[in-house]
């Protein structure tokens, strides 16, 4: 699975534990905070892979 597939994959992951979490489940409010953080750093490897395509 390539970075974009798994930053599509945990944004859904994300929007589903965030709705639960906003009706009152705490520990989905941890895994939603769980994928966002997942989300931030393939977010940064991403960037560089796409600057590097643009560059050669």
């Amino acid at each position: 699975m390539d970075i974009h597939e798994t930053l599509v994959s945990l944004f859904n992951t994300y929007t589903n534990e965030n709705e639960k979490a906003v009706s009152g489940n705490k520990s989905a409010g941890t895994r939603a905070r769980k994928a966002l953080s997942e989300i931030s750093k393939l977010c940064k490897d991403r960037r560089k892979e796409i600057q590097d395509m643009k560059n050669n």
